[in-house]
C-alpha cells in the first residue's frame, strides 16, 4: 500500500538542490507525481506530489525535512488522489492575461473566478521589463475548470470586464491539454 504526500520545500537557491531533493525521495522508495518548481527572486521554492510505500513513510518524511538544517522551510502532508468524477462534466479552460503591472491584478482575476464556482487548477504569473520602455509588464496563464451549469458567455463576458477595469487584456479558451 502506498501513501500520498505533498511536499513543499522554500529556501536560498543553489545549484544541485533538485538533485538532492530526488535522491533522498528515491532512497526512501518513493516516486515523485506531480511536481512545480521555480525560482523566485533569490529563493527556490518547490512542491511536489510523492507516492512512498506507507511503512516507508516515516523513513521519507524524516529525509525530506532534514534539509531545514541546511536552511529551508519543509512542509510535508499525507493527502488522498481526489477522484476523477468530482470535476465529471466541468469544461476546462485556460485564461491568459497581459498588461502593464500594478497591484491587484491577480486579486481581481481570482476573486471573479471564485464568485463564479470557477476552480483554479494551475496558475502561473510573472513580471518583467519591456525591451525598449522598461515598463513593467504582468503576464499570467491558468487553467480553470468551469461548472457546467455555468453559461459560457455569463463568465467569460464578466471576466472580460475585470479585465478592462483591471487595465489588462484577457484571453480566454478552451483548453487542451
Amino acid at each position: 500500500m502506498n501513501t500520498k504526500i505533498v511536499f513543499t520545500l522554500a529556501g536560498p537557491d543553489q545549484i544541485g538542490i533538485v538533485d538532492r531533493i530526488t535522491a533522498r525521495v528515491l532512497d526512501a522508495g518513493g516516486n515523485i507525481g506531480e511536481s512545480r518548481m521555480a525560482r523566485l527572486g533569490g529563493d527556490f521554492a518547490l512542491i511536489m506530489l510523492i507516492s512512498v510505500p506507507t511503512d516507508r513513510e516515516g523513513e521519507l518524511t524524516e529525509k525530506l525535512a532534514s534539509f531545514q538544517k541546511e536552511g529551508f522551510q519543509t512542509f510535508t502532508r499525507k493527502t488522498v488522489v481526489e477522484e476523477v468524477s468530482r470535476y465529471q462534466g466541468w469544461l476546462p479552460f485556460q485564461i491568459r492575461v497581459n498588461g502593464a503591472d500594478h497591484e491587484g491584478i491577480i486579486n481581481s482575476i481570482t476573486h471573479y473566478l471564485a464568485s463564479r464556482g470557477i476552480n483554479i487548477e494551475s496558475m502561473n504569473t510573472d513580471s518583467v521589463q519591456a525591451p525598449m520602455s522598461g515598463t513593467l509588464l504582468f503576464s499570467m496563464e491558468a487553467v480553470v475548470m468551469v461548472p457546467p451549469n455555468l453559461p459560457p458567455h455569463t463568465w467569460r463576458d464578466g471576466l472580460t470586464e475585470v479585465g478592462n477595469t483591471a487595465n489588462v487584456d484577457v484571453g480566454i479558451a478552451a483548453f487542451k491539454g
